[in-house]
């Protein structure tokens, strides 16, 4: 028995032994007695919760392979006394809940109320973990991932993690698609709402009507996913493969948009085209351009989110070009190939696998997005916003909203099946064990000219974005006074000198720490999270792969404003119990933000030959190790991208946990969306001022600690030229 099964079978019996069972929280003041929060669960069992004590049964199991190892019958051990206990804390769980039987068939055997509980706490946690990690032990000692019990342990935390808190929350909202009112199954309920013309309707070919909201969501994701491919596909190619002399400051502004927070964009859009907006009356005064609102509707929501996704598309796509070996280009131009020739029939297939996670994530991206056709849809509704007001709107209707967010989930599935089917089973290995001498070629004269075309007038528009931005911060107010003033950041940043030492009293302070608080907590999870997924899908080979590679996706299809109401509906009450505490909030974020980790380190990891792993594992390594010291080392450009996104999408994200915060954790963007509701655009702006700088120094500082990626190759820098010279014919 190795030291680690050893291990997780002492932690087994501290958390049921040592460790509260149920969790100190406000259900506590319902009226249990105080035995049953706090103790164990051993000791709670023998107090007379005699529903914990059959749990002492697989933990008493484990102790046999412990005192008297045998190799042979190790594995059926660890095997059966896992799946046993496991089942033992799911029954209890969810059998006996806050008011008694949680089902009408124990209701009537054992009759009512039955027994009460709580939520788990730190003792079911650990021991539930504990039997998990120990069945995953046992299959690995039945051969299971050619018997490496870290791939395998890897695996089945990832798959309870998301089962825990992406199915479990999801299936309780969905399930509510197939129930009438009365919360009867009812399937003909659901056709008969998902056939609704409002959503499949297509008038607006044959008239002046509109089409239907699912034909608009797909058409506004496509557009979406075109553009922020493109564009995040010039940045890169700039920032890699030219020498122009700005790039520090291109990259700079081509990631601005993703630290801005919510509705920010769009209300700079508005002071900037809308009918009193500044290049509005520019317009109108110099060339007689009469006002409009043509601001409001598809072209709207279409540029803001533009400017919202088009650094999610750059942070996947410059790691991929960056892994692409020069010495594949250089043979090709021995081969007297042009360079244009070069790029469409070399460079640019071997970039697929970044093109493909990047188109999806921002077609994902775009039908999730709920804040910007919010404040600029006008007119053209989308899937999310007709959500967002099925669930919190004047005529609350849950099976409605659940049978949108179905779509939804149909769409990005479809999506994600076109991405495999375009990629195929083609390698795009370039990075290997070998040292590459080659230089990056410089761009192709057409494709550079159209990278700088494509790339700076959009840097230059979002620099316009960002001054309305700052400039609203520091006037009275934007449009009609520009007095300059520092009320707005004094009103929310005010700090004053007590007997004690310094008050924060300015209204922001409270948002403003508990904001930076989950967010530093919840960037290094997603990360290491996402990455190890992304690890296992692209280096291990186990049956439900491709479903498991769904699952990841699954949270960030859903618009924030159902993931956080399903949150509600399946943390709320026993067996997991956890509204209203932080830790909610940084669950919600993790696995909101994962699957841009995955998708960032399956387009990198698919880059990395599998022979740097096989030769790390052939010298004795274990998988734990050579993933810390080969692979990790390799996947900085996609350890930066999902740090840098986690961290800056949990400080903006609103849809998601507008439910979810408390008067304890409020958060930055709820405080803002407040502002903005209150008409102090001024005060919103300021704040959102305040944050993009603090997420600008976070984005440095991950990028420092993390480093850059070195391949064993030289630099385009040392045979810089002119970019007129350096962009080849």
């Amino acid at each position: 028995m190795s030291r680690a099964t050893l291990g997780w079978i002492v932690l087994g019996w501290i958390g049921y032994a040592l460790l509260p069972w149920y969790g100190f929280d406000r259900a506590a003041s319902v009226g249990w007695t105080d035995a049953l929060v706090g103790g164990s669960g051993l000791v709670l069992g023998l107090k007379g919760a005699w529903w914990l004590l059959p749990v002492i049964a697989p933990l008493l199991m484990l102790l046999r392979p412990a005192m008297r190892p045998d190799p042979a019958s190790l594995a059926d051990w660890l095997t059966g006394a896992g799946i046993l206990g496991l089942l033992l804390i799911l029954l209890q769980g969810f059998s006996i809940g806050l008011n008694g039987w949680t089902y009408d068939f124990l209701k009537s055997l054992f009759g009512e109320p039955g027994p009460h509980q709580a939520g788990m706490g730190y003792g079911a946690a650990l021991t539930a973990t504990a039997f998990l990690i120990l069945l995953c032990h046992g299959l690995a000692a039945r051969g299971w991932c050619r018997g490496d019990a870290f791939v395998t342990s890897s695996i089945g935390v990832v798959i309870a993690l998301i089962i825990v808190f992406v199915f479990f929350p999801v299936t309780t909202i969905l399930a509510s698609a197939f129930a009438d009112d009365a919360g009867h199954f009812a399937p003909l309920v659901f056709l008969e709402k998902f056939v609704d013309r409002s959503i499949w309707g297509l008038d607006c070919l044959t008239g002046d009507l509109r089409c239907g909201v699912a034909w608009n969501t797909l058409f506004l994701g496509i557009l979406v996913a075109f553009g922020t491919t493109a564009l995040g596909l010039a940045f890169a190619l700039i920032a890699t493969r030219t020498s122009f002399r700005f790039k520090k400051l291109l990259r700079v502004m081509s990631v601005l948009p993703i630290i801005t927070p919510p509705f920010v964009i769009g209300l700079a859009l508005i002071l900037l085209f809308g009918r009193s907006g500044a290049l509005s009356a520019v317009l109108y005064d110099w060339f007689g351009i009469p006002r409009s609102r043509w601001i409001y509707g598809l072209p709207g929501v279409f540029i803001s989110q533009l400017l919202a996704f088009t650094p999610i598309a750059f942070l996947v796509l410059i790691g991929v070009v960056q892994g692409i070996s020069p010495t594949l280009e250089e043979a090709s131009q021995t081969l007297r190939a042009k360079s244009w020739t070069t790029f469409l029939t070399v460079t640019l297939p071997l970039m697929r696998p970044g093109l493909a996670n990047a188109f999806l994530l921002g077609f994902v991206e775009s039908l999730a997005d709920f804040g910007n056709p919010l404040v600029l849809g006008g007119n053209y509704e989308v899937l999310s916003t007709k959500i967002f007001f099925a669930v919190v709107g004047a005529q609350q209707d849950q099976g409605r909203a659940a049978v949108l967010s179905i779509i939804l989930l149909g769409f990005t599935l479809g999506a994600f099946w076109l991405q495999h089917a375009w990629l195929g089973k083609k390698v795009y290995t370039t990075v290997t064990g070998k040292g590459d001498a080659g230089i990056p070629l410089p761009l192709p004269r057409r494709v550079a000219l159209a990278s700088y075309l494509t790339a700076i007038p959009w840097a230059v528009f979002t620099l316009v974005v960002y001054v309305i931005i700052f400039v609203g911060g520091f006037v009275r107010s934007m449009g009609r006074d520009y007095t300059p003033t520092l009320d707005h950041f004094l009103t929310a940043f005010r700090v004053e000198q007590a007997e004690w030492g310094l008050y924060f009293s300015g209204s922001a302070w409270d948002s403003f720490f508990a904001t930076v608080k989950v967010a530093a907590l919840s960037a290094p999870l997603t990360a290491a999270i996402g990455l190890l997924t992304a690890y296992l899908l692209t280096r291990q080979r186990f049956s439900g792969q491709r479903a498991f590679e769904f699952g990841t996706l699954l949270s960030f299809a859903i618009p924030g404003t159902v993931v956080g109401v399903s949150y509600i509906l399946a943390f709320n009450v026993p067996p997991i119990e956890i509204t209203g505490t932080g830790f909610i909030l940084v669950m919600c974020f993790v696995f909101r933000n994962m699957p841009v980790g995955v998708r960032s380190g399956i387009a990198t990891l698919s880059q990395i030959d599998k022979s740097l792993d096989e030769a790390s594992l052939t010298l004795g390594a274990r998988s734990a190790t050579t993933m810390r010291r080969i692979v990790l080392p390799l996947l900085r450009p996609a350890i930066v991208a999902s740090l840098v996104y986690s961290f800056v999408r949990a400080m903006t994200a609103v849809s998601a946990v507008i439910f979810l915060v408390t008067a304890e954790y409020n958060m930055a963007t709820t405080y803002i969306v407040g502002r903005v509701e209150a008409g102090e655009f001024g005060l919103a702006i300021a704040y959102s001022t305040v944050l993009i700088f603090v997420m600008l120094l976070a984005i440095v500082a991950i990028q420092f600690a993390v480093g850059e990626r070195r391949l064993g190759r030289r630099s385009a820098g040392t045979n810089t030229a002119p970019i007129a010279i350096q962009a080849a014919p």
